[in-house]
């Protein structure tokens, strides 16, 4: 199931958050992204509001869906931040790295 197709997402850039052996961050996580996700993506080096043409990134804004990486989002629901979860658009792969009882429990 796709992510999202506007802005379009995944590591591939195919809406869907599939991941390969390029994608060593793992952007396997949907996620409607929150305000408040994104100051703390910023705070933690990760600037996913400023558009970057060159990667084909429009930059995002609260309420856009994005396939966000596993470990940052495990960073920022450990932090109380965490943006909520498409479950049905997320990679099984996921599961490697963040219990499906808080995806669960953060799940649209």
């Amino acid at each position: 199931m796709a992510c999202s197709y506007s802005p379009l997402t995944g590591f591939y850039r195919d809406g869907c958050c599939s991941t390969g052996p390029d994608d060593h961050g793992r952007h396997v996580v949907c996620a409607r992204v929150t305000a408040e996700f994104l100051e703390f993506s910023l705070s933690v080096g990760n600037d996913l509001s400023t558009p970057r043409p060159e990667y084909r990134f429009p930059g995002l804004k609260p309420g856009d869906r994005w396939c966000v990486c596993a470990l940052r989002w495990k960073q920022a629901y450990e932090a109380g931040v965490a943006p909520p979860v498409v479950l049905e658009a997320t990679h099984e792969n996921a599961l490697r790295l963040v219990p499906l009882e808080s995806l669960k429990e953060c799940a649209l």
